[in-house]
C-alpha cells in the first residue's frame, strides 16, 4: 500500500465475535490487553453508552476490506462528555493502521459524539501504543501503579497503567494545523 492505508469502523455484529476473540488471544496482542470474556463483548455491542466496531482495511473498502481488528468506546452517552477508549486491538502492525483508526476515533469522539474529553488507560509495557498515543496529540494524565495483574508466557506480576487524554480544545488546534487527516 501506498500513503496512509485506507480504514474503516464499522459495528461489530455478533458474527464477528469469534474474531474478535481470536484477536485478543494474539501472541502479539496478549500481553497488552485484558481479554474479556465473548458475553462481557456481547454486552457491549448492546449496551447503548459502548460503541463496538470492527476495523476494516484495504485499497477497495468496498470490495476487499479485511478485518485488522476491533475498537470499543465507552461513554458514549456521558453527561460529562468523556469519552473512553476501551480497546483498541488490531492485528497489522508497523502497516499504519494503528494512526489511521485512531484519527478516525478522535473525529467520531469529538465532531459525532461531541465529547469535551476523549481518554484511555495503556499498560506500562505496551510503549508501541503509548507513543502513538502521544504523537497523535494525547496528554499523559497519570499512573496507577502496578494495578493489574500479568501473567503470560514468561511473565507473572504487575504492571501500572498510564491514564492519557485528549480535550476538545487541543483537537480542534490540531485539526487547525492540519495534523488530523485520517
Amino acid at each position: 500500500m501506498t500513503g496512509r492505508p485506507r480504514v474503516h469502523l464499522r459495528p461489530t455484529m455478533l458474527s464477528d465475535l469469534d474474531f474478535v476473540v481470536s484477536v485478543e488471544q494474539d501472541a502479539a496482542n496478549l500481553p497488552f490487553i485484558t481479554p474479556w470474556e465473548r458475553t462481557q463483548h456481547e454486552g457491549a455491542i448492546r449496551f447503548p453508552d459502548s460503541r463496538h466496531f470492527i476495523v476494516e482495511w484495504g485499497e477497495d473498502l468496498q470490495h476487499q476490506a479485511q478485518r485488522a481488528g476491533y475498537v470499543i468506546l465507552q461513554g458514549c452517552r456521558n453527561p460529562n462528555r468523556s469519552v473512553e477508549l476501551k480497546r483498541l486491538v488490531l492485528q497489522p502492525k508497523g502497516q499504519g493502521v494503528g494512526r489511521t483508526c485512531l484519527r478516525l476515533l478522535k473525529q467520531l469522539a469529538f465532531q459525532q459524539l461531541h465529547a469535551h474529553r476523549f481518554w484511555l488507560d495503556v499498560k506500562g509495557l505496551n510503549v508501541r501504543a503509548q507513543q502513538l498515543y502521544l504523537s497523535e496529540g494525547f496528554v499523559e494524565e497519570g499512573r496507577l501503579r502496578e494495578s493489574v495483574r500479568v501473567s503470560f508466557e514468561g511473565a507473572d506480576g504487575y504492571d501500572s497503567l498510564i491514564v492519557m487524554s485528549m480535550l476538545d480544545r487541543e483537537y480542534q488546534a490540531r485539526r487547525a494545523m492540519d495534523e488530523e487527516t485520517a
